[in-house]
């Protein structure tokens, strides 16, 4: 049986079409001004080149805390952003979208976003198959105008920072490209899209998942985090892209108690997430950057190969990448689940799952409390026992190699308790009290 849910797609760029396939294109170009063949020959972009991390002393000593400096990524990919917002590029202000920390332990951040899903219509979504070929008549980003592309994204030929504001693309060596997402959830919303001119499909390789640890260490911004969805975990483009973002505040999932499990070569940490909704794994350390890159990929492209849907968040400036196993869209594609929770159109994606809450509804906005973030979290997290079975899993996939001196079956009777708790200390009456808000 096919498994398909209807949501509505977010509309990453201003070319992005209800139907399925482009309209003859005139020789000569298109006249959108877009990344294709007709147009992208002569172009020119700005070119970012960033320095490789690659020694584990370095990263040891790259401070990620407090107030950070303004790094010349942030400064570039800031000020290109704030240029598209003054061009209108956006389907609406970010920056006036009501957003509040809810009480409780976690400090979930609640958002009001009316704006993301309006002038859509559902579209139907296949939720059983994590890897799907690339299809060149759906929308991808090849199809995206160029004055969305902020810059171009490569490591630089002498190991040195470098920036050229007028690039040629280099089509034949397929650049990766930083573009806005023109439905942002927050300040600064870029999607990240490897090798694109390669047209990959929605899926993790090594290579691409170093490039986007690579911008976390460049960015050098606690408060910048990058993001993954896989298809069947609320990725609506089949085409290869992180996303990220600014958020000058704790993901509630940094917050989260950890039990570490184990360690491999390269000095590579596993932990397990303890007292949070949903079961997942955090990996952090290693001697060099490649390190924890091919450890989290190797486990990515298991659970790919696995059909396991899942998400991935990288945090403190690429030190530490939260995996995410999740069956949220299964559920709701097999009618299990509550139709109270289907009703807020939250789609739990790696932002959701991290505890900041996209709400479409005023009503939902206005009644958030952290038991209702808990509650739709932990439909979101696979089982014990089926999160054991990914574990299994997983450790095969990266040839596990040493196991920490634990208790691992109490810790795993740990985690199932809180995970299927009803958290009975965040029940939060709506109004009853007083929330941060952000302005």
């Amino acid at each position: 049986m096919m498994l398909k849910i209807k949501r509505v797609p977010t509309v990453v760029s201003n070319f992005q079409k209800d139907d399925a396939a482009d309209s003859p294109r005139p020789v000569g170009g298109c006249g959108r001004n877009c990344l294709k063949a007709c147009c992208i020959p002569d172009a020119k972009l700005p070119l970012y080149g960033f320095k490789k991390a690659n020694i584990g002393k370095d990263l040891a000593l790259h401070a990620c805390a407090g107030e950070p400096p303004l790094a010349f990524l942030d400064s570039l990919l800031l000020g290109e952003w704030e240029d598209r917002m003054q061009r209108g590029l956006f389907r609406y202000d970010v920056t006036a979208c009501e957003t509040k920390v809810i009480p409780g332990e976690y400090g979930f951040v609640a958002q009001l976003n009316e704006g993301r899903h309006l002038k859509k219509r559902p579209t139907e979504f296949r939720v059983d198959k994590v890897l799907q070929p690339f299809d060149e008549n759906k929308f991808n980003f090849t199809k995206v105008g160029q004055e969305e592309v902020l810059f171009q994204f490569e490591a630089s030929e002498d190991g040195q920072v470098q920036f050229f504001p007028n690039a040629p693309v280099d089509v034949d060596n397929s650049p990766s490209f930083v573009a806005i997402n023109v439905s942002p959830i927050e300040y600064g919303h870029v999607l990240l899209i490897p090798r694109i001119f390669e047209c990959l499909p929605q899926r993790i390789d090594r290579e691409s998942f170093l490039l986007a640890l690579q911008m976390a260490v460049e960015a050098d911004n606690p408060y910048f985090r990058l993001g993954y969805n896989s298809l069947g975990a609320f990725a609506t483009i089949n085409h290869l892209h992180f996303q990220a973002y600014y958020l000058a505040l704790p993901f509630p999932i940094e917050k989260a108690p950890t039990k570490r499990i184990a360690s491999v070569n390269g000095g590579v940490k596993i932990s397990e997430l303890l007292k949070y909704p949903v079961r997942g794994f955090v990996f952090e350390g290693g001697e060099m950057l490649e390190d924890l890159s091919n450890v989290v990929s190797d486990a990515c492209i298991c659970l790919q190969n696995n059909n396991i849907p899942f998400n991935v968040l990288i945090s403190d400036c690429g030190k530490q990448v939260y995996l995410l196993p999740q069956c949220y869209a299964e559920k709701q594609a097999l009618g299990e689940v509550n139709a109270e929770l289907l009703d807020t159109q939250v789609n739990p994606a790696v932002w959701e799952i991290s505890g900041h809450m996209v709400l479409k509804r005023r009503k939902d906005y206005d009644e958030a409390s952290e038991g209702n973030a808990w509650r739709l979290l932990a439909e979101v997290s696979l089982s014990q026992e089926r999160f054991q079975e990914v574990n299994d899993l997983v450790f095969e996939a990266i040839g596990c190699g040493e196991l920490e001196d634990v208790n691992v079956q109490s810790v795993k009777k740990e985690v199932d308790a809180v995970s299927t708790s009803e958290h009975p200390t965040v029940v939060v009456v709506a109004g009853s009290q007083e929330c941060v808000v952000l302005q």
